[in-house]
């Protein structure tokens, strides 16, 4: 695949310009630089693999060559999608979940944006913002998707279960048909990010809804409670044993089902 074969491919969306590498350490760096320099709105980075990717929490997301969906795409928010930036990740969780919901399997959302089969990790989604002292100039959405068994590491690796999508289904994927489908979805969704629609529709996916899990934040304290449900913001509501409620925003902490 080279980026001209990529370009025919998006020729009929609405993608103003594109970057294709071969191997790359992060497309989130390159499409922040990008960003920064003057992208403009729906610009895309695509890498085939990616050497140093990042996950929520400095996590490590490695792309092997020929196995994996990689790319960024970055938004010039409206003065509307400003108040609502937060939403920009659970977006790209929508639309791979829509995504893989047409390929005939269950995808669900594991709070804020990663995406499950069958409990399992598919996709892990990271947005990035560029900012000019107090204003908004751009949204990266980064998404990583694992396509072939290569792409998933070894368990001793892994935090949380993962899978990939040829496993899934039984058969082979073409990844850059998959990739139009995404962005397909993304630019669907865009308009309603934050609506009704959009909300219910994400609370619907959402992994372990009702279920007990564990919180885990960053300073090391962990909270046991039932998944309630999402707040407008984006937002996790959890009930405590004593039937008190606690609200987490998205990127402050780790979930996990409790043990």
């Amino acid at each position: 695949m080279d980026e001209s074969t990529i370009r025919a491919q998006l020729a009929d969306l609405p993608v103003p310009d594109l970057r294709y590498f071969p191997s790359v350490g992060s497309t989130n760096d390159i499409a922040l630089s990008w960003a920064e320099s003057g992208a403009p709105d729906c610009a895309v980075v695509i890498a085939d693999e990616q050497t140093s990717g990042r996950g929520r929490m400095n996590r490590h997301w490695i792309t092997p060559p020929g196995s994996a969906l990689a790319f960024s795409l970055i938004f010039r928010p409206t003065p509307e999608e400003v108040a609502r930036s937060a939403l920009f990740s659970p977006l790209g969780a929508l639309a791979v979940s829509e995504t893989i919901t047409g390929l005939n399997l269950t995808a669900q959302i594991k709070w804020p944006n990663d995406v499950l089969i069958n409990g399992r990790k598919l996709c892990g989604i990271l947005a990035e913002s560029v900012w000019q002292g107090n204003r908004l100039q751009a949204v990266v959405l980064g998404i990583g998707l694992n396509v072939t068994p290569v792409s998933v590491p070894p368990g001793n690796l892994l935090k949380f279960p993962a899978t990939c999508l040829q496993t899934e289904l039984g058969s082979w994927v073409d990844r850059w048909e998959l990739l139009v489908t995404i962005l397909k979805e993304i630019l669907t969704w865009r308009p309603r990010l934050g609506s009704p629609q959009f909300m219910q529709t994400w609370e619907d996916r959402l992994a372990f809804r009702g279920e007990e899990i564990c919180l885990e934040t960053p300073n090391g304290v962990a909270l046991n409670g039932k998944l309630v449900g999402i707040e407008a913001d984006g937002g996790l509501r959890l009930r405590l044993a004593d039937g008190s409620e606690e609200r987490m925003l998205a990127g402050d902490v780790s979930l996990r089902p409790a043990s």
